[in-house]
């Protein structure tokens, strides 16, 4: 007679193996919310960086490329989709980074009409991502904040009608043409589910014995390579439609350099069915896409080393490992708890990060590295 923790374990390994396979992903996909120590919030230092590194890039598509789409009030007043601006975070998490970004864009865009056009036009803000996102954190911050004006240095409060629209950015959100800029940051390199096959023991592309693509046999690449373009294709077709002629898309997701290739306290079984859904393109990879796609003309698109934190603060690790294990830890936990959360339970999941901390903790080589990782920024027009 099967024990009652046989019983259970079976009956859980089939509802993850539902979660991971028929698209459920999607209501587990997101940062981790909240503002503890092990939130997304207040462990988003790396897109921070990518995101100032690619600012001179989001500002000149926004001065120099993007289409004025009215240029007096009469012809604002008459436009029949753009009596106001309306700027989309597609993937905006929580958080400093979304806010401060926004409101780059919005005050950009804001003194660029005053300069040319005389006249300061209305913004709609759209934040999006899927509902398992902590939409509640990030509305919090919306509106107890307020941003500065760098001219005058007199605090103002927002500029703009925000509002809130969950859902997946590989499917539609928005009307035909509703969108004069988007902006998606840090989130493309999510796929939207696991690569056919890779979690199919009969399949030739099973990822066994790894939870992800680096060092995996080349089905395995493959597999995750073809979901990646498929997703890719959804995505910028949805915006094809979503986003006004002459508007703006600019993406910054991590990447990979073209010449370099794709790459236990756990129960076997419990392991082997996890894989994390996520795929650093190539420029070509998303070169290929924006051309098959159509629609976008690419402005810029670069490959960009960042390194994950400063000088500084590798020697303040040095002296206290611990705190570094414990940041690095928190690090993996803002982006992949949830996730981890549902596949294993609470319990398994804090275990497994509690070992992962430990162990970096203890790994002084690891310490003594200055580590990276890479981004792709794009900046397309819609033609």
């Amino acid at each position: 007679m099967e024990s009652l923790t046989s019983i259970q374990a079976s009956r859980r390994e089939k509802i993850e193996l539902q979660t991971w396979i028929n698209g459920s992903l999607q209501r587990v996909l997101c940062m981790q919310g909240g503002d503890d120590d092990g939130s997304y919030a207040k462990n988003s230092q790396a897109p921070a960086s990518a995101i100032t590194l690619s600012k001179p890039l989001l500002l000149n598509a926004i001065n120099q490329s993007m289409k004025l789409f009215f240029k007096t009030k009469e012809e604002q007043e008459k436009a029949e989709h753009s009596i106001s601006l309306r700027i989309a975070d597609l993937g905006c998490a929580t958080g400093y980074n979304t806010l401060a970004t926004i409101d780059m864009v919005v005050e950009t865009v804001r003194l660029r009409y005053l300069k040319e056009c005389g006249l300061e036009p209305e913004f709609e803000v759209f934040f999006s991502d899927l509902p398992s996102n902590d939409f509640n954190s990030l509305f919090r911050s919306l509106s107890s904040s307020v941003f500065s004006d760098h001219n005058t240095d007199v605090s103002k409060t927002r500029q703009y009608y925000a509002a809130g629209v969950p859902g997946s950015f590989y499917h539609r959100l928005f009307p035909k043409g509703k969108l004069h800029i988007a902006v998606s940051l840090s989130a493309l390199h999510w796929l939207s589910k696991i690569p056919d096959g890779v979690l199919d023991k009969r399949s030739a592309a099973w990822n066994k014995g790894r939870a992800w693509i680096e060092g995996a046999k080349k089905e395995v690449v493959e597999a995750y390579a073809k979901q990646a373009e498929r997703d890719l294709e959804d995505f910028l077709s949805c915006r094809k439609e979503e986003i006004a002629t002459g508007g703006v898309l600019f993406i910054l997701m991590g990447g990979r350099p073209e010449s370099q290739p794709a790459e236990n306290q756990l129960e076997e079984e419990t392991r082997d069915m996890f894989n994390i859904p996520a795929y650093m393109r190539s420029i070509e990879e998303v070169e290929r896409g924006i051309k098959r796609c159509g629609g976008f003309e690419i402005e810029r698109i670069e490959y960009k080393r960042i390194v994950e934190h400063s000088e500084e603060k590798q020697k303040e690790w040095m002296r206290d490992p611990v705190s570094y294990g414990r940041a690095k830890a928190n690090l993996v936990r803002a982006t992949l708890k949830p996730i981890v959360q549902a596949h294993l339970g609470p319990y398994l999941s804090d275990q497994l990060f509690n070992r992962f901390e430990s162990r970096v903790s203890s790994d002084f080589n690891l310490l003594h590295k200055t580590c990276f990782y890479g981004v792709i920024v794009l900046s397309a027009i819609r033609i």
